[in-house]
């Protein structure tokens, strides 16, 4: 079993444990640096880290491989990679980057297929001079995602 697959095997058998928790990435450098980033349905707090990050430092020895480790939630301006990142922040706001265009708009919906996503745009009317403000609704599949992040307004 290679370092990377024992690493692996370790997080998930301590996110077994905790089932509102999840991975969003796991990295190993060239330098066996092990970085694992998490999310949760409900946020992921430090408890949840130190947990996973107990879960993996106990079962690894640093005379067989030297290493450092760390864990952390994605954090807010992290870009959503998973669906149930996006099932997770229905009703947020997201700017969402596609290969032709960014859209600052809620997310209202969210499956295993796309997203769907609401927001107000200022269009020129039919007829006459001026613009009118229109409801825009997009289905939108992941694979056309280039990007998307959860927008923090104060």
């Amino acid at each position: 079993m290679t370092f990377k697959e024992k690493v692996s095997e370790l997080v998930n058998a301590g996110l077994a444990e905790k089932p509102d928790v999840f991975l969003i990435d796991l990295t190993i450098t060239d330098t066996f640096k092990i970085i694992v980033t998490l999310d949760g349905d409900n946020g992921v707090n430090l408890q949840d880290c130190i947990d996973i990050n107990r879960a993996i430092e106990s079962n690894l020895d640093r005379e067989e491989q030297d290493y450092s480790l760390e864990v952390a939630s994605g954090g807010v301006s992290a870009p959503l990679k998973l669906v149930r990142q996006y099932k997770k922040n229905i009703g947020r706001t997201l700017q969402v980057k596609t290969a032709t265009d960014t859209i600052t708009a809620a997310l209202v919906d969210a499956n295993d297929e796309f997203i769907t996503l609401t927001w107000t745009a200022r269009e020129p009317k039919e007829i006459g001079k001026g613009k009118v403000t229109v409801e825009k609704r997009l289905e939108l599949p992941y694979a056309d995602i280039k990007e998307a992040i959860v927008t923090i307004t104060f």
